[in-house]
């Protein structure tokens, strides 16, 4: 399951694994659409083996839940908290550029 995440993580400058109804998740992916970014977006909750990426990601973050889980150009940032600290510090959007991710 990890070279299924590894794989998927890389499939856009933006990766974002989330779950449907998560109000956390969903804020992600508002941000990323104000900060004009196309992401790429894995509902976990909708894939047959959502199960198992959840556990690899939770590995990997060392925390669950494990979503929104955010990779910017194939590496993983974090969730929530990881990834407003970066753009309260204005770092996000320089990482969003480096990565393809955003042109302005």
């Amino acid at each position: 399951m990890a070279e299924r995440v590894s794989r998927l993580s890389t499939e856009k400058a933006v990766v974002i694994f989330t779950r449907s109804q998560c109000p956390m998740c969903h804020a992600m992916l508002s941000l990323f659409s104000e900060l004009d970014v196309c992401a790429a977006v894995h509902e976990l909750d909708k894939d047959p083996r959502g199960r198992d990426m959840e556990r690899e990601l939770a590995r990997r973050l060392g925390r669950a839940p494990p979503v929104p889980a955010v990779f910017v150009g194939g590496n993983l940032v974090g969730s929530t908290d990881k990834v407003m600290s970066l753009h309260l510090a204005g770092k996000l959007v320089p990482m969003l550029k480096a990565a393809g991710a955003i042109w302005l």
